[in-house]
């Protein structure tokens, strides 16, 4: 199942990958690298999680502690703690999408309702896998995948499963971005996507993957949105008919989330209403949106993001006082306030911007700080 590689980087002496796994340490270096213009810096700064300098007892902890607030992770049984555990990961932030580039010896994890109940993560996941095998459990349904194979799963559901030696891209894209296609995604969790246009995404990742570097701040909204589009696509093919048993799965917090968006315009979107259609008490809602600065804030947030949306829009001609007043402004002067304040740019900034072919860009994107952990590089502080 694993490749080898005649070439690749050393680790420090005395220390080194198992003997049948290729050396060569993420990120791949393409043949050749295409220059990019110098008056266009780049926009991504690496994130970095490495145990290969770590002392081996440490090493799995390591780990283990990185992966918390995504998967609870185990060591394949026999495995000792003191044989040490090589992993790696290289994240890039484009927006709210993370990408990792991934190498890790063999693990097993599990997303339980317990974690579902109090993490803040419920992203849908892609992965391509690039060496080893992967299988999951959702609702005791088992997914095998391979080299080469695509992967489809929710962060919003419990699962479990476990991979052998590995190497993969890793896809994560928040919830709310594919809102609107959360129904038709929720039929395609966990599923390998395969077809023309899984081909044709994985000649896309592949291709990005070998450029994340000299990705500018210009390109990323487009290349979000690609990614996006492709990603329901290729979900849309692979939709299973009925998707009652996954629905009976859903995180609590994915339902919120989901209310939230299929609300978003609504006057009667308070924690009340919210918990009446939830099932769940006040204090259990204030406990799932801690995370997003409380329930108040998530919702002023999404109607600003869907602001932001409709001023780029350019097929939408409505008036800036009429797009305020559908994200709960009643004074235009308070709308444009806040929507200054969290995008730097006014709303008239982006609808100045509508008529060029250029993408509309954030005056500051997310700052893509070292975290501690993946859910620090997932849900970064802003």
């Amino acid at each position: 199942m694993d490749t080898e590689s005649e070439s690749g980087d050393d680790l420090p002496a005395g220390r080194e990958w198992p003997a049948h796994k290729e050396r060569r340490r993420w990120p791949r270096e393409p043949a050749t690298q295409k220059e990019h213009r110098s008056d266009i810096p780049p926009a991504l700064a690496p994130l970095r999680f490495s145990t290969q300098d770590l002392p081996l007892k440490e090493q799995f902890q390591a780990w283990r502690a990185h992966m918390a607030p995504l998967v609870d992770v185990h060591l394949p049984d026999g495995k000792s703690p003191d044989d040490g555990f090589l992993a790696e990961q290289i994240g890039w932030r484009l927006g709210d999408v993370l990408i990792i580039q991934q190498r890790a010896q063999a693990y097993s994890f599990i997303r339980d309702q317990t974690m579902l109940r109090s993490s803040p993560i419920d992203h849908w996941n892609v992965g391509l896998l690039r060496s080893g095998r992967a299988w999951t459990e959702v609702n005791r349904q088992v997914t095998e995948a391979g080299p080469g194979a695509v992967f489809f799963g929710s962060l919003g559901y419990p699962h479990r499963g476990r991979m052998i030696d590995s190497a993969a891209v890793l896809v994560f894209l928040p919830y709310e971005l594919l809102a609107a296609n959360a129904s038709l995604l929720q039929g395609a969790n966990n599923t390998v996507l395969s077809g023309s246009l899984a081909e044709l995404l994985t000649s896309y990742l592949t291709g990005l993957e070998a450029n994340l570097s000299n990705v500018t701040a210009g390109e990323v909204p487009r290349l979000v949105q690609t990614i996006s589009d492709m990603v329901v696509a290729c979900a849309a093919s692979s939709t299973r008919p009925d998707t009652s048993q996954i629905q009976a799965g859903m995180g609590m917090m994915e339902r919120a989330h989901r209310y939230v968006h299929l609300n978003l315009h609504s006057d009667d979107l308070t924690p009340d209403v919210m918990c009446r259609a939830l099932g769940i008490s006040r204090t259990r809602l204030y406990q799932l949106f801690e995370a997003s600065g409380g329930v108040f804030n998530y919702i002023r947030k999404r109607r600003l993001l869907q602001a932001y949306a409709d001023l780029s829009n350019p097929a939408d001609n409505r008036q800036i006082s009429e797009i305020a007043e559908a994200a709960g402004f009643n004074a235009a002067a308070n709308f444009t306030r806040a929507f200054s304040h969290e995008f730097g740019l006014s709303p008239r900034d982006i609808r100045k911007t509508v008529a060029t072919e250029r993408p509309v860009v954030p005056a500051t994107l997310p700052a893509c700080s070292q975290g501690t952990t993946i859910g620090d590089w997932l849900v970064p502080a802003h």
